[in-house]
């Protein structure tokens, strides 16, 4: 019997207005991990698919790839600086690079350099450099505007280094400087001028996550995952509205949250996960809590929602269970922890020890894989950037080497 999987995500006023099948910025066109894109193969040949080609030598770093418009954005590390680096889609070949800031100090001196994924929006291209600067390129690699969220907005971060991807939404981008001035900002697009600026109280650390766009009850919130735990702030005017921090990882928090109309599910790799309803009260929201799990410590490979089961990686296992209840249905340690995407009705795992990515149907019955690819000439630094697909291509990130690979199935539309 065939099974019918629905995809269930919020459709948020952040989508940008590009081609279906691109992946315009960090976890895709809605910032799920979940692509539009349809026909590609539902199980992969004994050796993987086709490698549709290979970008060496282009810089390192932990950026995830955006695509968009013909081209794939990237963040690299050369030396002492960041740049933003233009491919072209069909070749890889190097269209513009750009500088963008600086390296930014880490707690110990391991990990150092870009983690952030550039946002595409129409003509422009915004990407954060771990020192904190913000800057917003024309797809031409030439700079519009520059704001230092250290310097300009006193912000503060934690052990890592600014590490978001911010999220342009509207006439806006919102970005998290962090600290007891502008804890998270929202900034003219065009501009780079202030909007608005939110001090969140207590004055949480920036860390490692990025925002999402939540409407609860009519009311439209940004969410984000700081050092203390989640807030959620008024996306209109940046007035700060609730936190919950019971998920909150004295290592990092990194999950960027994943929501289901008022629902909100965060979690770390060392705290566990938890689901918080949004209720509107007054001019007030409360964040109530439905269920907290030890056992749901999605972290730096994140976690997608489909057909009301999330799917996400523990530090040692993928795992599926209920979105509404948090109830466990499987746990496979088939490439143990992984960052994931979903596309076309598959899952996409990519292992962060071994590189391997596999092929999985999503199932709350039981764990179905339908390919593996193992990637060749691995660096031995770990496999963190997700999987992105996009237009018929599946982009993997190492260190200093992009690879596509063609995942699209040749008999779809015949």
């Amino acid at each position: 019997m065939k099974r019918l999987f629905l995809v269930v995500t919020l459709v948020p006023a952040f989508v940008l207005a590009l081609p279906a099948n691109d992946w315009p910025q960090w976890r895709g066109p809605d910032r799920t991990g979940i692509s539009k894109e349809t026909g590609l193969l539902k199980e992969w040949p004994a050796d993987g698919p086709p490698l549709r080609w290979k970008a060496a030598d282009i810089g390192t770093g932990y950026s995830t790839p955006a695509v968009a418009a013909g081209r794939v954005y990237v963040q690299t590390t050369k030396g002492g600086d960041e740049f933003a680096l233009a491919l072209d889609e069909k070749t890889g070949t190097e269209v513009w690079s750009a500088k963008i800031g600086g390296v930014g100090k880490n707690k110990g001196p391991q990990y150092p350099g870009t983690r952030s994924t550039p946002t595409v929006d129409g003509d422009r291209v915004y990407c954060l450099a771990s020192a904190g600067q913000l800057t917003c390129l024309g797809t031409d690699g030439k700079a519009k505007w520059q704001k230092d969220l250290v310097k300009d907005f006193a912000g503060e971060v934690g052990s890592w280094a600014y590490s978001e991807s911010v999220l342009v939404d509207g006439d806006v981008v919102v970005c998290t400087p962090g600290g007891k001035t502008a804890t998270l900002a929202a900034l003219n697009k065009m501009t780079g001028e202030p909007v608005w600026t939110c001090p969140v109280p207590g004055g949480d650390l920036a860390d490692y996550a990025s925002v999402v766009a939540v409407e609860a009850d009519g009311v439209k919130q940004y969410v984000q995952f700081l050092r203390k735990g989640v807030v959620g702030v008024d996306a209109k005017t940046g007035k700060f509205l609730w936190r919950y921090d019971r998920t909150a990882d004295f290592g990092a928090n990194i999950m960027t949250p994943v929501a289901l109309g008022n629902k909100v599910f965060t979690s770390g790799s060392r705290s566990g996960g938890g689901l918080v309803e949004l209720k509107v009260s007054g001019d007030g929201v409360a964040a109530k809590e439905v269920f907290f799990d030890k056992t749901l410590g999605a972290g730096i490979g994140g976690a997608v929602l489909v057909d009301g089961h999330l799917y996400g990686t523990s530090p040692q296992a993928l795992f599926c269970a209920e979105f509404e209840t948090g109830k466990v249905k499987w746990t496979e340690r088939a490439v143990g922890a992984a960052s994931i995407c979903f596309a076309d009705g598959r899952l996409y795992a990519r292992g962060h020890d071994s590189g391997d990515v596999v092929l999985v149907e999503p199932s709350p019955a039981e764990y179905r894989e339908k390919g593996r690819l193992k990637q060749p000439d691995r660096s031995k630094v770990k496999a963190w950037p997700h999987p992105v697909v996009a237009n018929g291509g599946l982009y993997l990130r190492d260190q200093g080497t992009l690879f596509c690979y063609d995942v699209r199935d040749p008999k779809a539309g015949k």
